[in-house]
């Protein structure tokens, strides 16, 4: 399948980027939905690349994939189920059937309690012993609080509810140090776990009930839960109408738009709530209707194929400059490694090419003072991808905000020019010379051809927010669909997991650690004499 893909890469290996920057590339290698731009002409792609990786999407069904899954068909064969986040923002569409049952009149019910229920906390008729509820803190892991913990941060000057917390670390300290900071008489805990058994979830929550009961007679009645078990959050003591459900389809890494977006929801507000799903919904709409030249979702994917199949680059830098997106990464860390870093296809056959590559970085201003050294003169080449808005929220701080977009496309002008030995010889003269300025002048070379891509938009609103969040959703699709893979299970999450709970009683001291190995006994040992 990359085998032509792969001769193309060997016959531009040495083509700078840099010489392609002619005439209309720009606007040529972009695509615009609505108010946001995706530039990708700072990559090798040329036309006839872009056509060959075009055609990848052809030979490996994207299209018919992508129907099955906005169709409600389960394309998530290794666990049979649908895949259908889609449908949690589908505000204005039609029926979505799953198995011949239309699944939205459900989907909009629970929205429809949600809002209900955020409106309560926010207006105060839902308070606490102590009065109209200051703090909400969300306890979950993984999906359940990535998504909406970085959604919260992302849409911060929008807040206008209570203050909101997450918690997702087993380590006590998360939990303590969000605690300490709140009234027990004045804080919803919302716990996210769809099964109510999620072991570091319940436990943080039976941490967090146990603190409000030394303050609260009835501790029960300040939680919610963001599950499916109704039998298991009743013994919890969360009343029905606080238990928000959703269903098997809905993957937890993609499920920031449904129930587990509750607390995002009640600090925002439905209505900022609602545009946020709108915002997604327009990505959906226009991953389905757009030609693959003007598809922003498949370009980015075939963008990411070029860079890590065809060319084997292992990492991808995000890189928002943007402060309010700073858990971005980290959220995408999840979506992507977990969804594409497989080793087996479809049919279990193990994978002729790389699968999805490491996911890293960090908000622009601050990564140019760590790793970005490594980005522009390392021996590894490191795609980057850059986010960056017109304005902030921050009116009054408009001339720092324009220092803040200078460095960002300054950044990929550099990684794309680099500076070459003789201009580096130039920056150096005068200071030294002889032997002693070539070796001044090596250390000031930047080697440049460096790729990027670069996501514009106005202002960092809901709606922008729904959009960024769907797009690299749609990304994660289609780089799995061309690899042949299942990108909606995470079997890799498993196996840690069973063998804590097997070490867990070892470690306890109440078993010994006979039958394990010498450096997992060791360790054991060690720990538990300096006091575990």
């Amino acid at each position: 399948m990359f085998d032509h893909l792969k001769s193309l890469a060997a016959a531009v290996r040495d083509r700078r980027i840099e010489d392609l920057m002619e005439g209309g590339r720009a606007e040529d290698f972009s695509i615009r939905l609505g108010e946001m731009l995706l530039d990708y002409s700072k990559t090798n792609i040329d036309g006839e690349t872009r056509d060959a990786l075009i055609a990848l999407l052809d030979e490996a069904g994207v299209a018919e994939k992508r129907a099955a899954m906005f169709g409600g068909a389960p394309i998530n064969e290794t666990e049979g189920r649908a895949v259908l986040h889609t449908a949690l923002r589908n505000l204005d569409g039609g029926p979505v059937e799953v198995g011949g049952r239309d699944v939205m009149p459900g989907v909009l019910e629970i929205l429809d309690r949600m809002e209900g229920f955020a409106r309560a906390v926010r207006d105060g008729s839902f308070a606490g012993p102590g009065g109209p509820i200051t703090d909400v803190v969300n306890i979950g892991i993984g999906g359940s609080d990535l998504g909406p913990k970085m959604g919260a941060i992302a849409l911060a000057p929008y807040h206008d509810g209570p203050r909101c917390h997450f918690v997702s670390n087993v380590d006590p300290a998360d939990i303590a140090g969000v605690l300490r900071g709140c009234d027990p008489a004045r804080t919803l805990v919302i716990v996210a776990s769809k099964t109510f058994t999620t072991i570091e979830t319940m436990t943080n929550a039976r941490t967090a009930k146990a603190w409000m009961a030394e303050a609260v007679e009835d501790p029960g009645a300040q939680f919610a839960a963001l599950s499916t078990d109704l039998e298991k959050t009743g013994a919890f003591g969360i009343d029905p109408s606080r238990v928000f459900g959703f269903e098997d389809w809905v993957g937890g890494r993609y499920s920031m738009w449904g129930p587990i977006g509750l607390s995002l929801m009640i600090a925002v507000g439905p209505e900022a709530f609602r545009a946020f799903l709108r915002g997604g919904q327009a990505m959906d709409r226009h991953f389905v209707s757009a030609g693959w030249r003007d598809n922003m979702p498949a370009m980015l994917a075939l963008v990411g194929i070029w860079h890590r199949q065809v060319l084997g680059h292992p990492t991808r830098a995000v890189l928002p400059y943007d402060q309010r997106l700073a858990r971005l990464p980290a959220y995408l860390q999840q979506l992507e490694m977990e969804s594409n870093g497989k080793r087996v296809s479809m049919d279990g056959a193990a994978l002729e090419v790389e699968s999805g590559p490491i996911v890293w970085g960090e908000p622009g201003t601050n990564g140019q003072h760590a790793f970005y050294q490594l980005i522009h003169q390392g021996t590894q080449v490191v795609p980057c991808e850059f986010l960056v808005a017109a304005r902030g929220h921050e009116d009054d701080l408009h001339h720092q905000h324009r220092l803040l977009v200078a460095n960002c496309l300054a950044q990929s002008e550099a990684l794309m020019k680099g500076r070459t030995l003789d201009e580096a010889r130039q920056k150096v003269a005068g200071r030294f010379e002889g032997a002693e300025l070539e070796r001044q002048a090596a250390h000031r070379v930047f080697p440049g051809n460096r790729p990027s891509t670069t996501l514009a938009y106005p202002q960092l609103t809901p709606e922008i927010l729904g959009m960024i969040v769907a797009l690299y959703e749609h990304r994660v699709f289609v780089e799995g669909a061309v690899l042949g893979i299942n990108s909606y299970d995470q079997w890799g999450v498993e196996l840690g997991k069973e063998l804590a709970t097997a070490l867990q009683p070892v470690v306890e001291g109440t078993e010994d650690a006979a039958g394990k190995d010498g450096s997992t006994a060791g360790l054991v040992g060690f720990l538990r004499a300096a006091g575990l």
